[in-house]
């Protein structure tokens, strides 16, 4: 291994068993979100399907501290 060679990252949020794969694939391709995001909503869909409303229930509230430290992120000056 010569000098200029990066070293693998090895953080904390890397040893996470979903997240580190999931973050260095991302970067490798920009494409995979997109990806990731219709699978996400096809998994809401079938759990409406399955569950009925108490999916989105589920989901609403799972999506509280999200738009939480999103607000919080516009009202910044």
């Amino acid at each position: 291994m010569s000098l200029s060679e990066s070293l693998p990252r090895s953080g904390f949020a890397d040893r996470i068993p979903v997240y580190g794969p999931l973050a260095r694939a991302v970067s490798q391709d920009i494409n995979l979100i997109f990806y990731l995001l219709v699978i996400l909503l096809t998994v809401l869909v079938l759990a409406v399907k399955a569950i009925g409303l108490a999916a989105l229930t589920l989901a609403a509230v799972a999506f509280v501290p999200v738009m939480f430290v999103m607000l919080i992120w516009v009202t910044i000056p």
